[in-house]
């Protein structure tokens, strides 16, 4: 009879572990169900965010305004950026886009899908172009902006976003620029317009049987809304070597260079200055006037006060640069040496067909410095200046004691 006992409850037992065998499997069964749902859940939220988003970033976009210019470019609006294609340069005058807070979420990563842009009208530059043609297919709005959307992320591919930058450029500088603004959006939680491009121009070279042009230079600017505040940066097409700083320009110095109006709903204002520190977590200074440099200086070389003797010859003048401008209407450069205007004592230009033979943007790159430029004196409005036709006139000598 005990044998029948011990029979009957571990026939129990093995019954009870096989039930609830089975109403385990089932609960992971259930579990694993809910979360599948609740996974499609996630995602079609997801899904329903991006879309917003891109509404939003259409919006916003129009509430600055499309940049405007006077040429026939064709304006096409993608999801997440908008640009005009110049048909004759085979590439876009400007993307337009914004960096929202979300890409410091976002972890996609870059599709190298470079396609044609099926919504130009005349068709876009291919891969024909620019395959072994010595030139990267550069970014005009980077793919990293777009972390936060597929979508942003697969339209920054398009030929129509990209130009023919040389590695030096595109690697370097322009890839730091394009940190340098992202960082901003990380950092400050805000996010930012952003317009870029090459400058278009008549007898620039080509690339490819599209005959793709080759900008000499390249622009970026950028837009905070929330803080008024803008930023411009000109780069050459070749290797950059001076600090990003250098480069930084006001934004309406570029539209004169470019004909277009980047912000048309937003007070120009906003775009006669800028402060570089600003855009880095830090106020800007004021540079103010200095003394002129205290006779006798080493031979050959003279100061801002000094320079008014030599009508007609050409010498080296001295001093510190307080004040720049670069001319809306002129393209000229001016900078102003130990005193700013209306007390000027000395100043130089750098007219727009010279620019050129600079690696900077000099208005940026200078201010603030001690140099000893060399060229002819004239005088205009009684005081003494000078034209520089290329970088090589211009020496810093901030480290030197005279």
């Amino acid at each position: 009879m005990k044998c029948i006992y011990i029979y009957t409850f571990v026939l129990f037992a093995m019954c009870n572990i096989s039930v609830f065998a089975q109403n385990t499997a089932q609960q992971i069964n259930k579990a694993e169900q809910e979360l599948e749902t609740l996974l499609k859940q996630e995602q079609n939220l997801k899904n329903k965010l991006e879309k917003l988003r891109l509404t939003k970033v259409q919006e916003d976009l129009a509430t600055a305004g499309l940049p405007k210019c006077n040429s026939g470019c064709e304006v096409i609006k993608h999801q997440a950026l908008a640009l005009c294609y110049d048909e004759e340069h085979e590439q876009a005058r400007w993307v337009a886009h914004i960096i929202i807070p979300a890409v410091t979420l976002g972890n996609l990563n870059r599709t190298n899908d470079f396609r044609e842009d099926d919504k130009i009208s005349s068709g876009s530059a291919t891969l024909n172009d620019y395959w072994f043609s010595g030139y990267d297919r550069g970014h005009i709005a980077p793919s990293a902006d777009f972390r936060w959307t597929a979508a942003g992320i697969s339209e920054s591919y398009l030929y129509s976003n990209m130009s023919p930058q040389l590695a030096e450029l595109n690697r370097e500088r322009w890839a730091e620029l394009e940190g340098f603004i992202r960082d901003y959006v990380i950092t400050r939680g805000k996010q930012v317009h952003v317009v870029a491009g090459g400058i278009l121009e008549k007898g620039l070279g080509t690339i490819g049987e599209s005959k793709v042009s080759i900008p000499k230079w390249y622009y970026k600017v950028a837009l905070d809304e929330s803080e008024q505040r803008t930023i411009g940066f000109l780069l050459p097409n070749k290797d950059c070597t001076y600090p990003l700083q250098s480069y930084a320009v006001p934004v309406d110095s570029i539209e004169a260079l470019t004909g277009i109006d980047f912000f048309p709903n937003m007070p120009d204002s906003w775009e006669k200055s800028y402060s570089y520190k600003a855009w880095t977590s830090e106020d800007d200074t004021v540079i103010p006037d200095v003394t002129p440099m205290k006779p006798p200086l080493p031979k050959g070389l003279f100061n801002t006060v000094q320079a008014r003797l030599y009508e007609g010859e050409t010498i080296t003048v001295c001093g510190t640069v307080v004040a720049t401008k670069l001319s809306k209407k002129s393209g000229a450069t001016f900078l102003n040496l130990d005193k700013k205007f209306p007390n000027q004592i000395f100043s130089a230009s750098i007219w727009k067909d010279n620019r050129s033979n600079f690696s900077y943007a000099p208005e940026a790159f200078l201010l603030g410095k001690k140099v000893c430029i060399t060229g002819k004196i004239s005088m205009y409005q009684g005081k003494p200046t000078m034209n520089l036709k290329d970088e090589g006139k211009v020496v810093i000598v901030d480290d030197v004691e005279f």
